[in-house]
């Protein structure tokens, strides 16, 4: 069956970094753009990242450009997120998500979903 395993998260000061990993497998990972969401306490899920198929091409939300990169590895079906210069405000559960960008718009898969890692940046 479908399985993501996101791992990495963790307790790391302002201004420091952390990476993310998504392990996937149960379905043929480089058919599928892979994103990186985020919740926190109270807050909808938002997307973070997306990178497509081919690992050619990345958008980002505009909170984290400069800061975050995203990447994968096809061979290992790992998908991660350096997280540089980390805030307070990117506290939050990380997710990884599988899905499809077509014409500039990411479509997640609803069953494609990892359980979470949680970020939390404090002093």
């Amino acid at each position: 069956q479908v399985q993501l395993v996101e791992s990495g998260g963790g307790l790391v000061q302002p201004g420091g970094s952390l990476r993310l990993s998504c392990a996937a497998s149960g379905f043929t990972f480089s058919n599928y753009a892979m994103s990186w969401y985020r919740q926190a306490p109270g807050k909808e899920r938002d997307l973070v990242a997306v990178i497509i198929r081919a690992g050619g091409s990345t958008n980002y939300a505009d909170s984290v450009k400069g800061r975050f990169t995203i990447s994968r590895d096809n061979a290992k079906n790992t998908v991660y997120l350096q997280m540089n210069s980390l805030k307070p405000e990117d506290t939050a559960v990380y997710y990884c998500n599988a899905g499809v960008y077509v014409s500039g718009s990411y479509y997640p898969s609803g069953g494609y979903w990892g359980q979470g890692t949680q970020v939390t940046v404090s002093a």
